[in-house]
């Protein structure tokens, strides 16, 4: 890791004829060692958090498609299946899985969902062993772009500055919940924030490698998740300023010369266009890896774009599964979905959805040094050609998942925290030493919200809305039950409620005997029947209606498992 300009200003400290040298340098080593120290510890306490989760949690709705997609593509070299995904975070995930070793026996007619299902519960797998090497690999990778946070914030505003932006990134409940799981979210986010940082590091430096690099990151991104794309205008434009910043630079004291700098501009367009194609090479190569002879038919199901999306879709530079996989995500967006928003049930898209949710399940002090961050990179003169490097990514990638049509949880915006970790680094150049303490303090209040929530991280609220425990009268989805704690719920009934009745309405992708749990639906049976311990899903609460609806009313909440299941007794 490189050192900042600011860490170089900060070393440069008054020598004196009464103290020797060697008493500065041994002051710098430490202040090196104090810094490693730090920066081990936030990550090994993340570490810590998303394997304990990743070890006690059941399989999330979303997980068993990618972890048998991602068996398929190492075994079979097939992109059959779960097309709307580009391959990239599968194969990351199917990386842990080799050493799983898991036995599928796969079925021509299987979807996904049964796909996934198969796997974990139908081929003689443990479906614990399974899940969990599916996602070391993303637990890795989440670190990882730990130190990447922790390079972009230290070359802005030096080490203590990295420490703020590292602190908040690892602390972040959000990021620890979505990185202990087998999906795209975080590893999406964390390839945006590494091309940006990339990009940034190209205006200080030889721009060709950086920019180079940071199209590899983007390209990474396009090949995790279709949500990035918004994203690659800004990074590209923002390349251009960086090419074109470093050139002025490069040439200063030259004089004025028109000609010659329409020639850079053209360097730099032309630099940024071979930006764009080293990404879309890297989308490229992902579907390569899975199959080198890129055998795909188009699925019948797959919806017909038409007007601007279609003709954009059709001259798009990438493969064809990916396209097709655009146009299913297209169908997704043409949907009708139905949302929870502060105990209000809807159908439809609110447009002020996401910033709501990312209110209520972020710490205070985070959102308190967001802002204060971000605002302090636009004011302060030294910091503000840093802003859109930082700010203009997660703006636009907001600003698009604002017009989605699915409210179903912060993961859409995941991109939020961690970029503005790195803007929260920003309180640092505050020169006031109480706005300083202010900020240490501030994170600390961020560390003791977060610690609290251990190890029930997915169902995260912030102090103001009655922490975890309260997160399901606000929200739904996966911001609270998606489908995590069906083992939790089996432990709790076999210590608390053996040999009781057991009814249960469960809203995810396991399978409930599997964990020993044997139990009716409710609402399949004459509520008449319907005696003993009622086991809900509290998405399935928010927005219960007819005959669920009745139920609930007449019974007695009694137990809470994972602040995402409640027990009811029903006389």
């Amino acid at each position: 890791m490189s050192t900042s300009m600011a860490d170089r200003r900060e070393s440069r400290l008054p020598t004196s004829t009464t103290e020797p040298p060697r008493r500065f340098a041994r002051l710098r080593r430490h202040r090196r060692w104090l810094l490693a120290l730090a920066v081990t510890a936030l990550l090994a306490q993340m570490a810590v958090a998303m394997v304990t989760a990743a070890a006690r949690q059941t399989p999330t709705i979303d997980e068993p498609v990618y972890v048998g997609t991602a068996v398929v593509y190492t075994r079979e070299h097939s992109l059959r299946y779960n097309p709307e995904h580009p391959p990239l975070g599968k194969l990351i995930i199917g990386a842990g899985l080799v050493f799983a070793h898991p036995h599928l026996d796969a079925h021509a007619t299987d979807d996904q969902t049964a796909l996934g299902r198969r796997l974990l519960y139908e081929s003689g797998n443990d479906p614990w062993r399974v899940m969990f090497w599916a996602r070391l690999p993303v637990i890795v990778l989440t670190l990882l772009f730990g130190l990447v946070v922790l390079a972009f914030a230290r070359e802005l505003v030096g080490s203590v500055g990295g420490l703020v932006a590292l602190a908040l990134y690892t602390l972040s409940p959000d990021v620890i919940a979505n990185g202990s799981l087998a999906t795209l979210d975080v590893p999406a986010a964390g390839f945006v924030l590494t091309s940006a940082w990339l990009v940034w590091r190209a205006r200080h430096g030889r721009p060709s490698p950086h920019l180079a690099l940071a199209a590899v990151a983007l390209g990474a991104a396009l090949a995790t998740k279709m949500s990035t794309l918004p994203a690659v205008p800004a990074l590209l434009l923002l390349a251009v300023l960086s090419h074109s910043h470093s050139h002025a630079r490069r040439t200063h004291g030259s004089g004025p010369n028109a000609r010659r700098r329409l020639v850079a501009v053209g360097v730099a367009v032309g630099v940024t266009v071979g930006m764009a194609l080293l990404a879309v090479a890297v989308v490229w190569a992902t579907y390569l890896v899975v199959d080198p002879r890129l055998r795909w038919a188009t699925p019948a199901d797959v919806p017909a774009v038409h007007g601007l999306r279609g003709l954009a879709l059709h001259w798009l530079p990438l493969p064809r599964p990916y396209r097709d996989g655009m146009r299913v995500q297209f169908g997704f967006e043409n949907a009708t979905w139905s949302g929870f928003l502060f105990g209000r049930v809807y159908r439809g898209a609110l447009w002020y959805y996401l910033p709501a949710a990312l209110l209520v399940k972020t710490p205070l002090g985070a959102l308190a040094l967001w802002l204060t961050g971000a605002a302090t990179m636009l004011g302060v003169p030294r910091l503000r050609a840093a802003a859109p490097y930082v700010l203009l990514p997660p703006a636009v990638l907001l600003a698009v998942a604002m017009t989605g049509s699915r409210d179903l949880g912060v993961r859409y915006a995941l991109f939020v925290p961690v970029f503005l970790a790195v803007a929260a680094a920003g309180v640092v150049a505050l020169r006031p030493r109480p706005a300083r303490l202010a900020a240490a303090a501030t994170v600390l209040f961020v560390a003791v919200s977060s610690l609290r929530a251990f190890p029930y991280y997915l169902p995260y609220s912030n102090e103001a809305f009655g922490g975890p425990s309260m997160t399901r009268l606000r929200l739904h989805d996966s911001n609270v039950d998606w489908g995590q704690d069906l083992g939790r719920l089996a432990d709790r009934l076999s210590e608390r409620y053996p040999g009781e009745r057991v009814w249960l309405v469960y809203k995810g992708s396991g399978v409930p005997s599997a964990y020993g749990i044997e139990a009716a639906d409710p609402r399949k049976a004459p509520p008449g029947e319907v005696h003993g311990l009622l086991a809900v899903s509290d998405s399935s609460v928010a927005k219960a209606d007819g005959r669920l609806a009745a139920l609930l009313d007449g019974s007695t909440p009694v137990d809470d498992v994972g602040h995402s299941i409640t027990v009811f007794r029903r006389p």
